[in-house]
């Protein structure tokens, strides 16, 4: 009924006849009939005709009626297809788009459909056809129509254009297309210095083969889930593809884009080798921005180049998958620049804005979570001093600047500027301006903290800018505000007075039960009431003599019975020991006491820089003297400090109990004490 235009009224004779046929053992002539209706259906010579263009746009016309063979799924809702003719078959891909006709069951092995839209890409060698708009014609074949062969072993295409001799290391992108036929390009002899196989469609066009599994689409997976479209074309003739649109599937593409943040050159060294690198955030007409990285050569080629705020053309690039950990552009992807790739200095026509801002309130910064990243609009309040830090991770030195900022919510947060940044900045943030702080990464340590990124705008050009300067001038400098954050880190400055709390608050706010696992900060001024040091061998634990990595003085270490003292972190064994101080105290002010857990850099600041092994040495050498131990707690006991605090709830056998341990703690300064109090009081 389906191939022969048979009516319901006519089915019954049909029956019969199909019947008789079958009597006469004439079946096979019945399926000859069929083969042939069958095969008159799909649109012959298609697949010879798609691989020889360079897509639809060739002949909007061509819409072949073809049968999909195999629809195969690669994982994260990407599917790989083969479609055929009846004579030859090519290898295939759906665009996302068609994802859900695959999951509703109509698109199935066999079934026929019309090609309305395609796209031709170069994969590892292949040419792979990219069904971009599809109608179904036959969801229920159920059989293959003819014996196709592979368009590619069958070398059905015609020959290979001549290729231009000097392209981008990544793709090329400004070339021409080619005249005549695509399909089936060899590979470079001399072009590729990596030997990667000859991707991408040509000698030329790739050296490295596209052997990355992101110019693969059978491995593309996260973040390739956008519409594949087609690039637009400006006036002027050139193609022109926005950033929203880039995807895995082009191996050539030129975006237009502003460049609104780079980096300093920064420099890296593994096993691999070493090198140098900076990035920039590509902003262009569509409202998305992308990061470009750039590595050794290029950084020679391009850093002195591009300006911030200058608007060119980019193509030669190699495109991959964002690592959203670190990126934090609206693309989901990231493009790699080399010294071939091709960037132009462009007319600003003012397409393009100058940046695009989502502003955060600093009183709203209290409910957002940690890692998330911010555009903060604020009021540079104070610059504190420059200063240097060894990474943890690295070992390297880095230089930071904290910055106090405040808008017109009344509350005011730390934000912390690195690198060149911060060197510069008790010049670059004078006179208290307003400062646009773009993709600032939000920090839950001692209370809530930002971190900048490159993007950073000094009294940006925004209608927001001038709200804030006004609200400054009018009298927001000298309002009274409150501070998100407490001190940056176990040495960092004290709260202010006003943001002082008492130790009745740790019950009354119930800090340490809020999350389980993030702790409450606060800080408190005190005195010690009782001090615990009553341990076994001393209010100290032994640790490893290594001072370097991975111990660095920390862990515990056991005594042998030989009197050496053996590392389970290292595996090693040292002739001595490095004791560290850790006890218990009880700190009181007029509203509370509370048990607080002190360290062994707290402990050496309560007792004057002494440490515990000088005094296991003085109180616990060859004769134990109880008395001038002693001393040492006696003399610190009843001594008033200011202390940061952290308030953490842990499992103690079994027993979810609230432990407070102090993070660093100052001696009073009663002069700057009573500056603080008289000035608090003239506020009322």
């Amino acid at each position: 009924q389906q191939y022969c235009s048979v009516t319901p009224s006519l089915l019954s004779p049909f029956a019969a006849f199909f019947t008789y046929l079958l009597h006469r053992r004439l079946y096979k002539r019945f399926l000859f009939i069929k083969y042939i209706l069958i095969m008159t259906a799909l649109t012959h010579g298609a697949i010879l005709q798609m691989v020889r263009s360079e897509g639809q746009q060739a002949n909007p016309a061509f819409q072949p009626v073809l049968q999909l063979l195999q629809v195969k799924e690669v994982g994260n809702d990407r599917f790989r297809s083969i479609i055929s003719d009846g004579q030859y078959f090519a290898q295939g891909m759906l665009a996302t788009q068609l994802t859900p006709l695959v999951q509703s069951g109509q698109l199935q092995d066999n079934c026929v459909i019309q090609v309305e839209d395609f796209m031709i890409n170069h994969v590892q060698g292949r040419m792979v056809i990219i069904l971009l708009k599809i109608s179904v014609v036959n969801a229920h074949e159920g059989q293959r129509i003819g014996q196709p062969v592979d368009v590619d072993k069958a070398g059905a295409a015609s020959a290979p254009p001549s290729q231009p001799s000097a392209q981008p290391m990544y793709n090329r992108t400004n070339a021409p297309p080619p005249s005549t036929n695509n399909y089936n390009k060899p590979s470079s002899s001399s072009g590729n210095p990596y030997g990667g196989g000859g991707g991408g469609g040509g000698s030329s066009s790739n050296p490295y083969g596209q052997s990355s599994p992101h110019g693969n689409p059978a491995n593309q997976g996260v973040g390739a889930s956008a519409p594949i479209v087609r690039a637009q074309t400006s006036s002027s003739g050139a193609h022109i593809t926005p950033i929203a649109q880039l995807n895995m599937y082009q191996n050539r593409w030129t975006i237009k884009a502003r460049v609104t943040s780079k980096s300093d050159v920064r420099t890296w060294s593994n096993a691999k080798g070493e090198g140098s690198l900076f990035s920039v955030e590509l902003l262009d007409s569509s409202g998305t921005d992308i990061r470009g990285t750039f590595f050794k050569e290029a950084v020679d080629k391009f850093h002195s180049m591009l300006q911030v705020n200058q608007v060119y053309t980019f193509s030669g690039g190699r495109l991959k998958v964002a690592n959203m950990q670190w990126n934090t552009c609206k693309s989901q992807f990231e493009i790699t620049f080399d010294q071939n790739s091709e960037i132009h200095l462009d007319n600003d026509t003012g397409e393009i804005q100058q940046q695009i801002y989502e502003f955060v309130k600093i009183n709203a910064i209290e409910n957002v979570d940690a890692n998330k990243n911010i555009d903060v609009l604020a009021v540079v309040k104070h610059v504190g001093e420059p200063a240097s830090l060894i990474s943890k991770k690295s070992g390297k030195e880095l230089q930071k600047c904290d910055l106090t900022l405040v808008d017109d919510s009344g509350v005011e947060i730390t934000l912390t500027v690195w690198g060149e940044q911060a060197m510069q900045a008790p010049h670059h943030f004078a006179n208290t301006p307003v400062v646009a702080f773009r993709r600032a990464r939000v920090s839950d340590y001692g209370g809530k903290s930002l971190s900048a990124s490159d993007s950073v705008a000094v009294n940006p050009g925004v209608p927001e800018a001038h709200q804030l300067r006004q609200w400054w001038t009018a009298g927001g400098e000298t309002s009274a505000v409150r501070s998100l954050s407490t001190s940056a880190g176990g040495g960092g400055k004290m709260d202010r007075l006003a943001d002082r709390k008492q130790i009745i608050d740790i019950k009354n706010e119930g800090l340490g039960y809020k999350d389980p696992e993030k702790p409450d900060w606060l800080s408190f001024k005190g005195t010690f009431s009782f001090i615990k040091k009553d341990k076994e061998g001393g209010a100290w634990y032994t640790a490893c003599a290594n001072s370097g990595e991975p111990c660095k003085n920390r862990f515990k270490v056991e005594q042998l019975v030989d009197g050496n003292w053996q590392c389970q972190k290292c595996n090693c064994t040292y002739p001595n020991c490095v004791r560290r101080w850790i006890f218990s105290a009880t700190v009181c002010d007029d509203t509370s006491t509370t048990w607080v857990s002190l360290f062994n850099e707290q402990a050496e600041t309560l007792f004057g820089g002494v440490t515990a092994d000088e005094v296991y040495n003085t109180t616990m050498g060859d004769v134990m003297d109880q008395d001038a131990y002693d001393s040492y707690f006696a003399k610190a006991n009843h001594t008033e400090w200011i202390f940061k605090c952290k308030v953490k709830q842990e499992m103690v056998n079994d027993e979810s109990r609230v432990k407070t341990s102090v993070v660093a703690m100052h001696p009073v300064d009663y002069v700057k004490e009573s500056q603080d109090l008289l000035a608090a009081i003239e506020q009322f």
